[in-house]
């Protein structure tokens, strides 16, 4: 029952991604992630979605995360990048390539690093989150963490760099599908 009502929950979101890049209407992120707990080896952070995202658009850190980070020997301006790089998608194929089974283990990978509190319905919730933050195109992890749709977001910091290349590689089947089609669209056209 809950697995059907969160299948029928991303495909009201995808619905909604594909009405609204069509200019027919805007729908707000109603439920989306408060805090994130970061986790860097044996150092647990807690920290409002807000806080990460100004360091994400502003470089600067607050204290707390300064002193995580220096602890887990982390490097600011990576994780910085890791977060903010965006990845081109386009959304209407992203929301199929992540409703099949090369889709789903995607997700299972990169909700090894970024899931719910409870790890429950990671991948319903990682899909819903990346179908959202793709609406203008393209996906970052901040954005993909500012749309999770739980109140609480768990991410692996040792492993952020993990999800990012798995959101690239998500970018590369989607544009090998697309050109795939193409070749195939250009030789049913040569044989017509």
């Amino acid at each position: 029952m809950r697995l059907r009502f969160l299948h029928l929950a991303t495909a009201l979101v995808a619905s909604s991604v594909f009405l609204s890049s069509n200019g027919i209407f805007e729908m707000p992120v109603a439920n989306a992630a408060e805090r994130i707990v970061l986790r860097y080896r044996i150092f647990r952070q807690s920290l409002s979605v807000a806080e990460l995202a100004q360091f994400a658009e502003t470089g600067e850190l607050s204290r707390s995360l300064r002193s995580n980070l220096a602890r887990a020997g982390q490097d600011p301006a990576t994780v910085r990048r890791y977060l903010t790089e965006p990845v081109r998608v386009n959304p209407v194929f992203l929301d199929r390539l992540l409703n099949s089974p090369v889709g789903n283990a995607l997700l299972d990978e990169i909700s090894q690093v970024i899931h719910t509190p409870s790890r429950r319905a990671d991948r319903q919730a990682l899909r819903a989150a990346l179908v959202l933050s793709a609406r203008d195109g393209q996906v970052s992890l901040i954005e993909v963490l500012q749309n999770y749709p739980t109140r609480e977001v768990q991410v692996d910091g040792d492993r952020l760099e993990v999800a990012y290349r798995q959101l690239r590689r998500l970018s590369g089947n989607i544009q090998d599908i697309l050109n795939r089609g193409a070749r195939v669209r250009d030789l049913l056209n040569r044989v017509s």
